[in-house]
């Protein structure tokens, strides 16, 4: 990881100066959120796909970093969002916003950070861009949406997960690929590959996420450890295990995934019967399965530092930690 964003650092600073000026506010509470947000140590690994495509095409210009930050400012606004909808107390490591602000506030900066970024992007000029990153947000929103209505759902496919996981995490992922490729002036067939890549990276990114939440330190994880379950969730870990369990531990699961709280022992009996049947594995190898798909989209470019940097970043995905 370190590695492939020492190829980018410079920029990556630039980003990081691009939030604090995108987030000036006449209002204090806003800025206040929307930088603890920002600021509290994410990964950055949507703007730096964004800069590493535009990299790898070969753009020079001055475009790349703010729009790398409306990216962020996207993501930044889902989390919002997100942490509200599933009650989260934790978010990288901290308190979330809405646990010291409240919901209301969370909500309301989220769609700040929204409509900031469709002002960032129509500034930008660029109509392709624009209509990149505004599908992805809708796609989104959509993603969302459909993960509420699989709530609790032991019925929910593998088929059906995956598309929840392409809406709601990989669609930004590859729309942050897609724009860097646009921005350097790409031809078709290097804009589809990086689309292409970026999508199968995300729902990677996202089994991975699922499956740290059965498996993580949660010191390490930088959130709560069985939140998934506890929120009805039905991920690909627990989806592999319901289809090889026997009918008294599916009726057993039900019953804890239904709970509106659950006890240490709830968590316990479930996370046994994931690793007991394997759920783990399936996961991370699918996870796996995705990276090595993802990397042979870059076949379309020749051997480049730009290249070898996406390559890691891949790599990165599968085997962290948090």
């Amino acid at each position: 990881m370190e590695a492939a964003l020492a190829l980018i650092g410079e920029d990556l600073k630039n980003v990081e100066l691009q939030f604090k000026k995108d987030l000036q506010s006449n209002v204090p509470l806003i800025r206040k959120v929307a930088e603890y947000v920002v600021s509290s140590g994410g990964k950055r690994i949507r703007p730096a796909l964004l800069l590493l495509a535009a990299k790898l095409c070969g753009y020079h210009g001055e475009r790349h970093v703010p729009l790398a930050s409306v990216v962020e400012f996207i993501h930044t606004a889902t989390l919002l969002h997100d942490d509200v909808v599933d009650n989260a107390n934790l978010r990288r490591g901290i308190a979330s916003a809405n646990t010291l602000w409240g919901n209301e506030a969370s909500v309301l900066v989220g769609d700040f950070l929204f409509s900031k970024s469709f002002s960032l992007m129509v500034a930008d000029g660029d109509l392709r861009v624009l209509g990149v990153l505004s599908n992805a947000t809708t796609l989104i929103a959509e993603g969302e949406v459909l993960q509420l209505v699989s709530t609790s759902d032991l019925e929910m496919t593998e088929e059906r997960y995956v598309e929840v996981v392409r809406c709601k995490t990989a669609i930004l992922l590859s729309a942050a690929c897609h724009a860097g490729a646009i921005i350097g002036g790409a031809t078709p067939e290097q804009e589809a590959s990086l689309r292409d890549f970026g999508m199968d990276l995300g729902i990677a990114f996202q089994l991975m996420d699922d499956t740290l939440d059965y498996v993580a330190n949660e010191d390490e994880f930088g959130k709560s450890i069985g939140h998934d379950l506890e929120e009805g969730k039905i991920t690909l870990p627990l989806i592999h295990t319901l289809l090889r369990c026997t009918p008294a531990e599916r009726e057993q699961i039900g019953d804890i995934v239904d709970k509106e709280s659950l006890a240490a022992e709830d968590f316990h009996a479930v996370f046994d019967l994931v690793n007991t049947y394997g759920g783990i594995d399936y996961a991370m190898g699918k996870a796996r399965e995705y990276i090595e798909r993802a990397k042979t989209h870059l076949s379309t470019f020749a051997a480049s530092p730009g290249k070898t940097a996406l390559q890691s970043l891949a790599d990165y995905v599968v085997t962290r930690a948090k």
